[in-house]
């Protein structure tokens, strides 16, 4: 079984990370206060925690021709919850900084991915593989 990860973020403004992660994202709302929520981030432990001077603009590097930001996190999905996720997003009008695609087409590593800002500028990427024993392949 995999465990569960805990992984606190800074946001500049709680409200429109409650709309982001919980009208946007859909993931469900655990405990919170005034300073922070947590998020139900695919079975893993998401808190956005307040810190109204957080400005964040993050650095890039350039992979698969495309400028992936630095630093970013996210989810490996199942196949079929990446489709659905990135459907949805699009759906809502959501701005990519790198819009779906698989990256690494025909060679090792091929993966379906996706890059989007939270409002507080924190990179996200979700990614699938039709074949899981690619995640860690070199």
């Amino acid at each position: 079984m995999i465990q569960p990860f805990h992984l606190a973020i800074p946001v500049n403004d709680l409200q429109k990370a409650e709309e982001f992660y919980g009208g946007i994202m859909n993931f469900s709302k655990g405990r919170s206060s005034d300073h922070w929520i947590d998020w139900n981030c695919y079975g893993h432990q998401l808190v956005t925690h307040l810190d109204k001077n957080y400005d964040h603009n993050p650095h890039v590097n350039a992979v698969d021709g495309k400028q992936v930001p630095v630093p970013h996190f996210g989810v490996v999905l199942s196949m079929d919850d990446w489709e659905l996720l990135s459907q949805r997003l699009q759906e809502k009008g959501v701005e990519f900084i790198i819009e779906p695609y698989i990256r690494f087409k025909g060679e090792t590593g091929e993966q379906a991915t996706m890059f989007l800002l939270d409002p507080s500028g924190n990179a996200l990427e979700f990614k699938a593989f039709e074949d899981m024993n690619q995640l860690f392949a070199y």
